[in-house]
């Protein structure tokens, strides 16, 4: 297995796939210090957490270095992705031991509590994208409940996910307790079948985490599958359009458009569609493509050919069914690497890719609405459920309408979506089952075990 950098497109590395010896011996590693991971109280797992963030800082300038060539993220932002892990580790170390303790119930019964018990071992299936933060938003809450981990990471990533390994394994954490599978795809059935595996978590596209949650169905395992996105926002007609323009553009273009939850679907009442859409080319053209090494550079390349040329073509076949580019920068000729212009696309309807699928890349999408009402309508035609928002000056009417009709697992008002250690983070719909982060996250891959002591 070879990782291309999609800047140069210049092979990084080899590497080898575990063999099945290779494979059962880490599983049985994991088996082991779960057993002994899960009598620790949580108090003493909590305590591992500043040493992690320690490791993470220590080893943040390879590790940036590492997301940035293995799958083209501006190095700023990979820079900021290792720090938001920091701010995981903090927000776990205030209060995973308030939320994983046992909880009285009042009933008929003498006495009754809820206790969370770990799981055991729990598999999760990882992403390119953003391959330190969504690691880590798995992997920490799962151990903190007493788990232990295997996680399988993309191929592309696979460096970046050796610095993973080297954070928690420098932080003083039991050896074993989180460990690597350099397996292909086809592998990941032999994982979720195994008696010790309890869990499964899957971030990824939605067809496969159709087919990682039937294993899991197949299997009896618990899972969490946080899936594809096509995040709508309703621009109402008294927004501050620079807000939305400024934000929405952000949030678009954030790791170079490759965000399950960025910003892809703009849908704008007529009265104002012309002076948003003037806003938001001005800010499109702020982004130039460059190295992703050099600080200054805004939109480095997709993560890999093949996702560049299935993203043209869902803009190629939306084009052919009467969407209109209403801007586009511009990629050289001569240009290495896997670049992907800045671009907006407007006359979106439904029927075309650019309305109906996610796009995952540097390509915002402007719909018009007739009124109101039919803005939420478009906001909810979608498979999708990941994210969505409203702008408006009206804050509480845009709050009580998101609350109410907005159908997704969050919803923004006049920003955007974003993931943060607090808040829960997951989806609806076709965009996945479960929730990450916040005391949801802990409690994913726990036992919710009932305990009674019958009257006397």
């Amino acid at each position: 297995m070879k990782t291309i950098n999609p800047t140069t497109e210049k092979v990084l590395a080899s590497y080898q796939f575990l063999s099945n010896k290779e494979f059962d011996e880490k599983l049985t590693k994991s088996q082991k210090v779960f057993k002994e991971w899960s009598e620790k109280s949580i108090k003493e797992r909590v305590s591992y957490l500043t040493p992690l963030k320690k490791a993470l800082e220590k080893f943040r300038e390879e590790a940036a270095k590492s997301i940035t060539q293995e799958m083209g993220k501006p190095i700023i932002q990979a820079h900021a992705e290792i720090k938001k892990c920091g701010l995981l580790c903090d927000y776990l170390a205030e209060n995973a031991e308030k939320y994983l303790s046992p909880i009285s119930i009042k009933s008929n019964f003498s006495r009754s509590s809820i206790v969370y018990s770990p799981k055991g071992i729990v598999f999760g299936i990882m992403p390119w994208n953003f391959p330190f933060w969504q690691a880590f938003r798995f992997a920490v809450p799962a151990m903190m409940a007493g788990n232990s981990i295997l996680l399988k990471h993309a191929p592309n990533t696979f460096g970046t996910s050796e610095w993973i390994e080297t954070c928690f394994t420098k932080a003083g954490l039991p050896k074993h307790i989180y460990q690597n599978l350099m397996i292909s795809e086809k592998s990941a059935e032999r994982v979720i079948a195994s008696p010790l595996v309890q869990g499964v978590s899957f971030t990824g596209s939605t067809r496969g985490g159709r087919q990682v949650a039937s294993l899991a169905g197949q299997y009896m395992k618990k899972g969490v599958f946080e899936l594809g996105g096509s995040d709508a926002y309703v621009i109402m007609e008294d927004a501050d359009l620079e807000n939305a323009a400024e934000k929405l553009v952000t949030s678009r273009m954030l790791n170079n458009g490759q965000s399950c939850v960025a910003a892809k679907r703009m849908i704008v009442l007529k009265s104002i569609k012309k002076d948003f859409i003037d806003l938001v080319i001005e800010k499109m053209k702020t982004y130039s493509i460059g190295d992703p090494l050099v600080t200054s550079t805004s939109l480095g390349p997709l993560a890999r050919e093949d996702l560049k040329i299935g993203l043209e073509n869902q803009v190629k076949k939306s084009l052919r069914k009467g969407a209109k580019v209403l801007f586009s920068g511009t990629v050289s000729k001569n240009q290495e690497g896997f670049y992907y212009p800045a671009t907006v696309l407007g006359a979106v309807q439904p029927g075309q890719p650019a309305y109906d699928e996610e796009l995952f890349g540097p390509v915002l999408s402007i719909i018009e609405a007739k009124n109101e009402k039919a803005a939420f309508a478009i906001a909810n035609d979608s498979m999708y459920g990941l994210g969505s928002g409203i702008f408006s000056r009206d804050t509480q009417k845009a709050w009580d309408l998101g609350a109410k009709y907005l159908n997704s697992g969050m919803v923004f008002i006049n920003d955007f979506v974003k993931s943060t250690p607090e808040l829960p983070f997951g989806g609806e719909k076709q965009s996945g089952v479960g929730r990450e982060l916040g005391s949801f996250g802990l409690h994913e891959f726990a036992n919710i075990k009932t305990v009674v002591l019958g009257a006397v």
